[in-house]
């Protein structure tokens, strides 16, 4: 066992400050890491050391694997916890961490490489009876012969990079007829993205949901789950809003979930926390998806109804200690809801909408947490991802967490830039979403920009209408109004009407 005391986190702006908030109180000393564009940002406020990488784009900063482990030596550093994103899933760097004597909070360099690649993972876990979706057990590229494997398959069917994630490299094929165009551009675009090629095929749920599992596991070989999360309400294939428990799970389903991520953990000998997807259709069969070998977005929903700390968790196990629970001891208690806040404009076909953070207010109470790493006053940067903050809510059920994520909505003051908090307010009061009925398709069916445009209330209205007559009243003289028009205008009670 090797004890942490001082821990550099290689990343930037909320999850950053999110895990320094666990090391602080863990005894740890932190140490930022910063490019040029994020000089002022609060995880740098925060830390107890920080250090500048270069200039704002990533590759440039954020990156810089030789700099990050430059700056563990020269700072005595003897951990890093690369968040999500970035090298959070980059074998490579974790392999160089663990090489220059830094404990890396995360899984080993094999199970990283090993789950990095959709097709090393189908292939890791196929021995264990987990369900798979029909498809390719390796990469594609002869089309002749891809062309007979979708007919067996059955369209639609789905052609994904290997390598990929985000969505890139995916394209649905709906018939023979369109297979060759989209097979040529799934590769073009996953060497682009990936600079890997790799393709493989497999079936198209058409009505999927995304439900995956948390799991945690030691050095001695021990791995619990921590239930599921409901992820289904996406935008561009990436996830928007996030659930725990998933309305349309079992306590049986639940059981049998859990126990497949276990032994897809198990099937790479994975340690850390991980998080393992499956795709759901509609009868509720679940299929295995990949597995994310680090901490994700949406993981305090988790926290929320484990009343576990999954980053205090994660820097135990990379200590060496073993979990200090079972499976037997975790239990449901009550229900969360995450929104992702992204500067974007869902009236823009959730366009980013970078800007300054004119006002910035976060909602407070009893149940409700942000986690967020701007404050008022500061810009987006154009470089990274959009989101500004995750908004998480807790109740005793699912009815009341969605009305506490209503309330909390409206007292999230944001102004200077667009936000995806309209839209996730939409998805709040939309009964499919309240039946729990929806699946990755939520936007595709049920939502349009205009959805979004002012709606105004009874009582708005009547305020509105009281306003316009006495404007009339003072400005009547000026403007020259006749009788007659004056008369026209005079019934107060048809206002309201007019203005609707």
């Amino acid at each position: 066992m090797h004890k942490i005391k001082k821990l550099l986190v290689a990343n930037r702006g909320e999850i950053s400050l999110r895990i320094m908030r666990t090391a602080r109180q863990m005894g740890i000393k932190t140490v930022a890491v910063f490019s040029e564009a994020d000089r002022n940002a609060p995880h740098v406020k925060f830390a107890d050391e920080a250090v500048c990488l270069g200039p704002p784009p990533s590759n440039q900063s954020y990156l810089l694997s030789d700099r990050i482990i430059d700056a563990c030596k020269k700072l005595k550093v003897d951990a890093i916890h690369p968040g999500y994103g970035f090298l959070s899933e980059n074998a490579a760097f974790a392999k160089m961490v663990t090489e220059a004597g830094i404990i890396f909070i995360g899984p080993s360099p094999a199970s990283i490489e090993v789950m990095g690649s959709k097709l090393a993972a189908k292939n890791a876990v196929s021995k264990y009876g987990i369900p798979m979706v029909p498809g390719t057990d390796e990469a594609i590229s002869d089309i002749p012969a891809a062309k007979l494997k979708a007919v067996e398959i059955g369209y639609p069917i789905l052609i994904k990079a290997s390598a990929g994630g985000g969505g890139k490299g995916m394209r649905i094929v709906e018939n023979e007829a369109e297979f060759e165009e989209q097979m040529q551009r799934a590769i073009s675009e996953a060497q682009s993205a990936f600079g890997d090629g790799a393709v493989f095929i497999e079936k198209y749920i058409t009505s999927p949901k995304h439900i995956e599992i948390q799991v945690l596991g030691d050095q001695k070989g021990n791995v619990v789950y921590l239930f599921e999360r409901e992820c289904s309400i996406q935008r561009r294939h990436q996830k928007v809003i996030e659930e725990a428990p998933s309305p349309v799970v079992s306590p049986e389903m639940r059981k049998a979930m859990g126990e497949a991520a276990v032994k897809v953990a198990k099937a790479c000998d994975y340690f850390g926390a991980g998080t393992v997807e499956f795709i759901v259709d509609e009868k509720l069969d679940f299929y295995f998806l990949e597995m994310n070998t680090r901490l994700q977005v949406e993981h305090p929903v988790t926290e929320m109804i484990t009343n576990k700390d999954l980053v205090k968790e994660q820097i135990l196990i990379a200590e060496g200690l073993p979990l200090s629970f079972s499976q037997e001891d975790l239990k449901i208690n009550g229900h969360a809801v995450e929104v992702r806040v992204y500067a974007e404009d869902p009236k823009n076909n959730f366009l980013p909408d970078i800007g300054n953070l004119q006002t910035y207010i976060r909602p407070h109470g009893p149940g409700i947490r942000v986690d967020d790493g701007f404050e008022q006053g500061m810009d987006i940067p154009i470089y990274y991802d959009p989101m500004i903050a995750k908004l998480i809510v807790h109740d005793e059920s699912r009815e009341k967490a969605i009305q506490k994520m209503i309330n909390a909505i409206d007292d999230y003051q944001i102004t200077g830039i667009e936000t995806t908090l309209p839209f996730c307010k939409f998805v709040m009061e939309h009964a499919e979403f309240k039946s729990g009925r929806f699946d990755t398709k939520f936007v595709e069916k049920f939502f349009t920009p205009e959805m979004l445009q002012i709606k105004w209330t009874d009582k708005e209205l009547e305020l509105l209408a009281g306003l316009a007559v006495d404007v009339f009243d003072k400005k009547k003289e000026s403007l020259k109004i006749s009788q007659s028009q004056e008369d026209a205008l005079s019934n107060r009670s048809n206002w309201k009407n007019r203005l609707i």
